[in-house]
C-alpha cells in the first residue's frame, strides 16, 4: 500500500536532494538514520515508480520513493 508523506530533505550544492525526516499527517515523525542507496526504481509492493532512497529508520530498512513530486513510503500493512 502506497502511503504518502511529507517529507524534510536537505539540498546539497550539487542538486541532490537527501531526506531527513519523515513526517505523518498525525504529527508522528521519524529521523532517517541513513541513505544507504539511490535509484530510479519501482515499487513493487506499492506501485509506482520514482527515485528510490533505502533508508535506515529505527534500525529498519525501509523504501522511500520521490515520485514525481510526491514521497511516498511503501507499507507493510496489507490495505
Amino acid at each position: 500500500m502506497k502511503q504518502y508523506v511529507s517529507v524534510t530533505a536537505k539540498f546539497d550544492p550539487d542538486g541532490n536532494i537527501v531526506p531527513l525526516r519523515i513526517n505523518w499527517d498525525d504529527g508522528r515523525s521519524f529521523e532517517i538514520e541513513r541513505v544507504t542507496d539511490v535509484r530510479f526504481a519501482a515499487s513493487l509492493k506499492a506501485g509506482g515508480a520514482g527515485i528510490r532512497y533505502t533508508c535506515r529508520i529505527k534500525s529498519r530498512e525501509k523504501y522511500l520513493f520521490l515520485e514525481e513530486n510526491r514521497w511516498f513510503i511503501e507499507n507493510d500493512k496489507a490495505s
